[in-house]
């Protein structure tokens, strides 16, 4: 049955309120309590929402972490999941469209599901790489399709230009928009194999930013030219190959919007100029969630931020706290054909989503995760993103005869894979340094290690984010530039690359490993690596300024 056809069956008879209701699709939290079941199950059956997207629980929710609350884990997250999704389908009358933040994949919301690299470290690929990123996408689509999601709130489009940028870097597949236009392309191509739609963001581009949209309004300054040769080229790609959903950001583009500082959430000149008109976007336009604080606390009035963001372009409206007052003041406020034009849009979308046909809404599988596949996926991806940096002094392979080597695990125990493979080849004192502020213990690990000894450094930093030093202690980074300057230095990086620029006296270090995730698969491939057993062929997907003459 054609979309126009749906559409006619599901709108044409709809008051205003409930083609209304339809652009909304609130948070639904996987470990809520009664009360936020009861709100979800009401906002269904009362006010017809058109989908859901799901977050782990409201305390995670991104705009929350500020108030230092303890996530709770729950062991059976996807079983819940998967339970709440047909339940809240079973109560609505028309399918649900069911979302998720699924980056890196069901792991970024769900306990115990498989996790796959985050977008810098595929960036980093030195062979296969939109084949490999392709894969990647079409095993976390595989997954969310068995859970009963359909839409999947990725790939990252944003060129992440900023080092210091707190809420893209590694979510980003790095700094060159060609390289970053193709990456997000063979992702979401991987989800649409897998039966998965996607969505490219965040419209028209958050990777040059300095503040976390999740708590204050980035700006731009840019002109119109440079972003159109720059921020706009992955979402220009994504047009031509006609993309599903493109999400517009919480972020000011004066050059864009006329010179107003207004979040391109609510431009617009921004969503209805220059990315429908200018740019010819045809999809369904999403809006970042409207929770977050750079958006949220504009207006006192409850829906009048609903109004606005719709009245900006906006066809799906994520994370609405004011369902009620929104749908509201959009049938109230709006012309009925513009409301159609979204609906229109939405009920395409889930066409495309498979859910319109009978019975299909409910339809979810229960096959395993593929755990062993996933593994050897993961595998394949370190031996081709692992970056050697640096080395002399013949750091590779490790263990040659005439050194003594001392093992050192800064942020973890030493009792994981990639000691565990270094060990397979030659046993050698270990300590291992849970990262402390306490000098005195940083002074005597230093009287510890023997002068005439190789140190052979797993690097693990505490924080993905550059905030506060990745969340290093000043003693930590000075120890660590005492061992650099006192003694011959193996260093590998389990983490993000950008913490290579505020590490000291790393001119000093023999052999340098980017190794990026902290996964099994990753830390035996860079014990590997050091063994001799392949060549590093990865590439930083980033400039990190510091590190060019050392």
């Amino acid at each position: 049955m054609i979309a126009e056809q749906h559409t006619q069956n599901f709108i044409n008879k709809w008051s205003l309120e409930k083609q209304a209701g339809q652009l909304f699709f609130p948070a639904a939290f996987i470990n809520g309590d009664a009360s936020e079941v009861k709100r979800i199950e009401t906002l269904i059956k009362e006010y017809h929402i058109g989908g859901l997207t799901f977050f782990h629980s409201r305390i995670s929710a991104a705009t929350n972490f500020e108030g230092k609350k303890k996530v709770i884990r729950n062991e059976y997250s996807y079983d819940r999941l998967r339970e709440l999704i047909q339940h809240y389908q079973s109560l609505s009358s028309t399918p649900l469209l069911i979302s998720i933040d699924a980056e890196w994949g069901l792991a970024m919301r769900v306990e115990n599901t498989p996790q796959y690299p985050y977008a810098l470290s595929l960036g980093a690929l030195g062979e296969d790489k939109e084949t490999l990123i392709f894969e990647t996408a079409k095993y976390i689509g595989r997954d969310l399709k068995e859970s009963g999601i359909h839409l999947n709130l990725a790939p990252v489009a944003d060129i992440n230009e900023n080092p210091n940028n707190p809420v893209i870097g590694y979510r980003s597949f790095g700094q060159k928009k060609d390289a970053v236009s193709r990456n997000a392309m063979a992702y979401y191509k991987g989800l649409v194999k897998s039966g998965i739609l996607g969505c490219f963001k965040h419209f028209p581009g958050h990777g040059n930013t300095h503040v976390d949209s999740h708590l204050g309004l980035p700006v731009i300054h840019k002109s119109k030219e440079q972003l159109m040769l720059n921020e706009l080229v992955p979402f220009k790609n994504a047009i031509e190959e006609e993309a599903h959903c493109i999400m517009i950001g919480h972020l000011a583009v004066p050059a864009l919007s006329m010179g107003k500082i207004i979040p391109a959430t609510l431009s617009e000149e921004i969503i209805k100029g220059v990315l429908r008109e200018t740019l010819g976007f045809k999809g369904v336009v999403i809006s970042d969630a409207l929770n977050m604080h750079s958006i949220s606390r504009i207006y006192e009035e409850k829906g009048l931020l609903e109004w606005n963001a719709f009245n900006a372009g906006n066809d799906i409206l994520c994370f609405s706290e004011n369902v009620e007052a929104g749908i509201e003041m959009i049938a109230q406020k709006s012309d009925k054909q513009t409301l159609q034009e979204s609906v229109n849009r939405i009920v395409a979308l889930k066409e495309k989503a498979g859910i319109l046909e009978e019975n299909m809404k409910n339809h979810t599988s229960r096959a395993p995760f593929e755990l062993f596949e996933s593994s050897r996926l993961k595998s394949k991806l370190a031996k081709k993103s692992i970056t050697l940096i640096k080395n002399t002094e013949t750091g590779i392979p490790v263990f040659q005869k005439h050194r003594k080597y001392t093992k050192l695990s800064f942020g973890k125990h030493t009792g994981n894979r990639f000691f565990k493979t270094l060990n397979t080849v030659c046993k050698t004192q270990e300590h291992e340094w849970i990262l402390t502020d306490k000098s005195s213990e940083n002074k005597a690990l230093l009287k510890s290690i023997p002068n005439d000894h190789t140190l052979i450094i797993a690097l693990f930093p505490p924080s993905l984010k550059p905030q506060n030093n990745f969340g290093f202690s000043d003693d930590t980074l000075n120890t660590l530039g005492t061992l650099f300057r006192s003694h011959t230095c193996i260093l590998a990086l389990f983490g993000n690359p950008y913490v290579l620029g505020i590490l000291p006296d790393l001119k000093e270090v023999k052999t340098i490993l980017s190794c990026y995730q902290d996964f099994p698969e990753f830390k035996e491939a860079a014990a590997e690596c050091l063994l001799g057993k392949f060549e590093p062929i990865g590439k930083l997907p980033v400039t990190i300024h510091s590190i060019k003459n050392i």
